[in-house]
C-alpha cells in the first residue's frame, strides 16, 4: 500500500519570472521552484504574488507542465485556478487535477462586488461539478482586502457539507485573526485544513490547530518560515516568530511583488529577476537601495540563491 504524500505546512505563491519581453522565463521559474522544494516549501503556483491574474490560460498550462517535465513532484503543487470566468476556472482546475497536483487554490470570482453567498455557492458548486473528479481537493482563497469578495463562515459550512473531502481547506488572507480562529474552531474537526495567509499569523495558527501558512515571503525567506512550522512547539518559537515578522515588515515597506523580485535579483546576481509584468513596475534605484539596506540591517540572507540565476 502506498503511503500518502505528506502535505506541506508552508506553501509559497511562487513568483513568476519574466524576460525582457515580459514572457514567462521557464528556466528561472523551474530553478526557483526547485530551490523552494529543497527547503520543503510547497508550491502554490499562480497565486496573488505569482502575478497570476496577469497570466493567460495557456501560459499557466505551460508553466505547470514545465515543472512536471522538470521532475517537480505534483504532491507539492497547489495551483491557483480561480478565475472570474467559470469555464476558465474549470479548465485550469481540470488541468491541475490531471497533473496529479495535491490540490488547487481557488479565488472567488472577484469582478462583481456585493454578490450573495448563494451566488458564490453556485460558482464553487458549478466548478466542482464541472471538473467532475473525486480526486479534486479544493482550497478556498479568502482574500477580501484584494478581491473585495469575502467567503463567509456560513458559505464555507454549506460547501463543506455538500462536498466533504473535496472542499479540503482554506487560505485565509483576510488579516483578521478572529476570523482565522473561527475557521479553525468550526471546521478543523471535520478535516478542513486552515492555512494562514501570512507567516505573521503562523505561530497563532499552529497553536490553535491550523496547518501552517501560504505566504508571499516564502519566496525569499523559506528556511526560517519552515523551521518555525516544524518546530513551533519548542521553547524558542516566539523568538522565531518575531524574526519572521521583522523580515516581513521590511518587505511590506515596499510593493511586495517588485520587492521580492528585487531581493532575488540582488541575491542571485541575475538582474532580470527584477522584471514584473505591466501594470506592475519594478522598484526604482532608490527603493532598491533602501530595501537592501533594511534587509542587511535585519541580517537577511538567501542561502543558495546563486542557483536561481539564469544569466
Amino acid at each position: 500500500m502506498t503511503t500518502p504524500a505528506r502535505i506541506p505546512g508552508v506553501f509559497s505563491p511562487v513568483l513568476t519570472p519574466f524576460d525582457e519581453r515580459y514572457r514567462p522565463a521557464l528556466g528561472r521559474y523551474v530553478k526557483h521552484c526547485r530551490w523552494l522544494r529543497e527547503q520543503s516549501v510547497g508550491l502554490a503556483i499562480f497565486g496573488t504574488n505569482s502575478e497570476a491574474n496577469s497570466l493567460s490560460l495557456s501560459e499557466k498550462h505551460t508553466l505547470l507542465d514545465a515543472l512536471l517535465e522538470a521532475g517537480v513532484e505534483p504532491s507539492a503543487l497547489m495551483p491557483g485556478t480561480g478565475a472570474c470566468a467559470l469555464p476558465d476556472a474549470i479548465a485550469l482546475t481540470q488541468h491541475a487535477v490531471r497533473s496529479g497536483s495535491m490540490g488547487v487554490l481557488v479565488l472567488p470570482p472577484f469582478y462583481y462586488k456585493g454578490v450573495s453567498d448563494e451566488g458564490l455557492f453556485r460558482y464553487f458548486a458549478e466548478l466542482i461539478e464541472g471538473v467532475g473528479d473525486d480526486k479534486l481537493r479544493l482550497y478556498l482563497y479568502h482574500i477580501p482586502p484584494v478581491s473585495q469578495v469575502p467567503l463567509s463562515l456560513d458559505l464555507i459550512d454549506r460547501l463543506l457539507t455538500r462536498y466533504p473531502g473535496i472542499v479540503a481547506g482554506v487560505k485565509d488572507s483576510g488579516g483578521d485573526w478572529a476570523n482565522t480562529a473561527a475557521m479553525i474552531e468550526r471546521f478543523t474537526p471535520r478535516g478542513f485544513q486552515v492555512y494562514a495567509g501570512s507567516e505573521a499569523f503562523l505561530l497563532q495558527t499552529l497553536r490553535a490547530g491550523g496547518v501552517g501558512c501560504i505566504t508571499a515571503t516564502g519566496n525569499v525567506n523559506p528556511g526560517p518560515i519552515v523551521a518555525l512550522q516544524q518546530r513551533w512547539q519548542e521553547a524558542d518559537a516566539d523568538e522565531r516568530q518575531a524574526g519572521l515578522n521583522a523580515t516581513r515588515n521590511v518587505f511590506q515597506q515596499f510593493p511586495m511583488i517588485p520587492a521580492m523580485k528585487a531581493a532575488i535579483a540582488w541575491k542571485s546576481g541575475d538582474a532580470a529577476w527584477a522584471t514584473v509584468r505591466p501594470p506592475l513596475v519594478e522598484l526604482n534605484a532608490a527603493q532598491t537601495d533602501a530595501l537592501k539596506t533594511a534587509l542587511q540591517a535585519n541580517g537577511f540572507d538567501m542561502p543558495g540563491a546563486d542557483s536561481l540565476s539564469d544569466a
